[in-house]
């Protein structure tokens, strides 16, 4: 059965990170997502298969839309090092100017099972090719170096954003993520040289 496009499904999908976010995946019913979208629960069903469904298609949205937005900023940039620092700023403030989402990213996200993992896994790793792209601009350019394993250098990029994320997300203390891009990017640029 082909599942419906829109705008009442887009509408779910922000309940759906309202709702994980705020009680949890494991503890929330499509019944709550359809109350928090203002649906009746059957039209849910119009959308999506079940809750399962919905976490990856919310997952895969978010990152198609946070991956082809990162492309378009890093198209501005004039070198691998200026591209690094944008990776990081816009991973930093994507999520900090999304506290839900980076909720639902950072922690219920952690918490899922195989089918999840492997239906959010594809656009991850468009993802992790961009930051690898990076790297290996930045050995072509001198400015890292050549021997510098590009997939080891890239789990300590994604690691070190995602750990900063992960660390106020779970601190629920009011600061500003973008303020960590400076520090971030310094360390880890060091790191690649």
């Amino acid at each position: 059965m082909v599942k419906r496009t829109g705008e009442k499904r887009q509408v779910i999908l922000d309940a759906a990170v309202k709702t994980f976010a705020r009680t949890g995946y494991h503890r929330t019913r499509i019944a709550d997502i359809a109350g928090e979208a203002g649906v009746a629960d059957g039209t849910v069903y119009i959308y999506f298969t079940n809750k399962e469904d919905i976490l990856v298609s919310l997952f895969q949205t978010m990152m198609n839309r946070f991956v082809d937005g990162l492309k378009e900023e890093l198209t501005r940039c004039i070198d691998a090092n200026d591209k690094l620092k944008t990776v990081i700023t816009y991973h930093l403030t994507t999520l900090g100017n999304n506290p839900d989402q980076a909720k639902v990213t950072q922690i219920e996200l952690r918490q899922i099972d195989n089918t999840i993992n492997e239906g959010i896994s594809k656009p991850l790793k468009n993802y992790f090719n961009l930051i690898e792209e990076v790297i290996i601009e930045g050995k072509s350019q001198g400015l890292y170096r050549q021997n510098l394993d590009v997939r080891t250098a890239r789990k300590v990029v994604f690691g070190a954003i995602d750990e900063v994320i992960t660390c106020w997300v779970m601190s629920g203390k009011p600061y500003s993520l973008a303020k960590l891009k400076v520090p971030v990017f310094d360390m880890l640029v060091r790191g690649l040289q």
